[in-house]
């Protein structure tokens, strides 16, 4: 009876962990794939919003360096 409890014990421990790696892991994934989402639909409204920026020199940029010519 003693062995039985224990071989019972055992395998409860080993289904039980199996089962909570399992679903940690995919909750896990979800938060890192919901995160990767996020992250490439600010990149793609980045990039989009740096095609529309002018290609012109500023004007602070221009004086910093006639005063540093000075």
């Amino acid at each position: 009876m003693k062995s039985y409890q224990i071989a019972a014990f055992t395998g409860t421990l080993i289904l039980s962990s199996a089962v909570l790696a399992e679903s940690g892991g995919d909750i896990t994934f979800a938060r890192m794939m919901e995160a990767r989402d996020v992250a490439m639909e600010r990149y793609a409204a980045r990039e989009v919003h740096r095609e529309n920026e002018p290609m012109v020199a500023s004007d602070a940029k221009d004086k910093d360096e006639a005063a540093d010519k000075e």
